[in-house]
């Protein structure tokens, strides 16, 4: 069995799917093995990787279950093929990636040795940066890579605000040092198994009631509560089409104007699953210390609901309503805190 399991979900993404198959196809290390997770598409993704790339493994849901579920259900097959052959786990490496991504060649070679070389480490984010589509004279689109940031692992603020490190700010030496971090984007994210087994709550490594959205933030801050750290290698470098918006430094119209070119929906779902992360996994002592920045900014996200996005007010009952599930699980993963030595503080993290 490969080393390193690759884990794509697609769901209509014909768009982006064969740039990112052939990257992967592409990588200068070999050691790896793909499982491609339909939910449910009508474009035809699924019949693509069967026919180009017969020797990966697909499973088709019959209905679009989410990127939560069908990332478990990846990481559950490998996991259970893994322990088919009877190998051991604690060397293997699960690559969760979105279809609009394109790899370097040797993305996949350094990223590998960065886990190789800290093995303290449960997760590891790459140097994501963004690219573009250009139309050619021909009408055929094309990338078209640039120096932006994308993402350089996550970042959390003292407001509980959770945003890409260095989104949309030009790639320069403040990215260039590998260093700790708080957290891994979902779009591609490295994780050690052994984590993601210690990191699980019911079998579940991706919330699966978050559904789209903020679960990669909350499986971070799961893993930081453990006290297993995330290691942000630069070397490792990719290209990410991001079609939700977003920058590290932000004025406050920036931010609005950047959540309204977002759909009804995705506010909905991020509104919502922010909340439901926080209920999970904040202390009330943590937000107390921080209240000066918390409530204000809670506060006027409510403001900003009431009168310029009251569909995603919708997002109060339906966290509510989840309240107990999420407390359940907050005890679960105290619990397994525990077992480790004890709940690790991210107040170091906090900006």
């Amino acid at each position: 069995m490969a080393r390193v399991s690759i884990h794509l979900v697609s769901w209509n993404s014909m768009r982006y799917l064969p740039q990112v198959l052939e990257s992967i196809a592409a990588q200068t290390y070999r050691d790896f093995s793909v499982i491609v997770v339909d939910n449910a598409s009508t474009d035809g993704s699924i019949e693509y990787v069967r026919n180009n790339h017969p020797g990966w493994a697909t499973l088709r849901n019959a209905n679009n279950r989410g990127f939560a579920v069908a990332h478990n259900q990846a990481v559950a097959f490998a996991h259970s093929l893994w322990q088919k052959v009877g190998e051991p786990l604690n060397n293997k490496l699960v690559l969760v990636t979105n279809p609009d991504i394109l790899l370097e060649p040797d993305f996949l070679e350094k990223f590998v040795a960065a886990a190789d070389a800290h093995p303290e480490a449960g997760s590891f984010a790459c140097k994501l940066r963004k690219v573009i589509s250009v139309m050619r004279a021909d009408e055929i689109e094309e990338p078209k890579k640039t120096t932006l940031i994308d993402s350089a692992g996550l970042l959390i603020r003292k407001n509980r605000a959770v945003v890409e490190r260095g989104a949309a700010l030009e790639d320069g030496e403040r990215y260039a040092e590998g260093s700790e971090v708080f957290g891994v984007s979902g779009a591609l994210a490295l994780y050690r198994m052994p984590a993601l087994d210690s990191a699980a709550v019911d079998g579940e490594l991706f919330d699966e009631d978050f559904l789209n959205y903020k679960e990669d933030v909350d499986l971070a801050w799961r893993l930081r509560t453990l006290g297993i750290p995330c290691w942000y290698a630069p070397e490792a470098v990719a290209y990410h089409y991001r079609t939700a918006k977003g920058s590290e430094q932000r004025s406050l119209a920036t931010a609005v104007r950047e959540r309204r070119e977002k759909s009804p929906l995705v506010n909905f779902w991020s509104t919502r699953n922010h909340w439901l992360m926080l209920i999970k996994n904040d202390t009330l002592g943590s937000v107390l210390l921080h209240g000066y920045r918390f409530f204000p900014y809670e506060i006027a996200k409510l403001v900003y609901l009431t009168f310029s996005e009251p569909r995603s007010l919708k997002a109060i009952p339906s966290a509510l309503s989840l309240t107990s599930k999420m407390l359940k699980k907050r005890k679960a993963i105290r619990a397994a805190a525990k077992a480790r030595g004890g709940a690790q503080s991210i107040r170091k993290w906090l900006v």
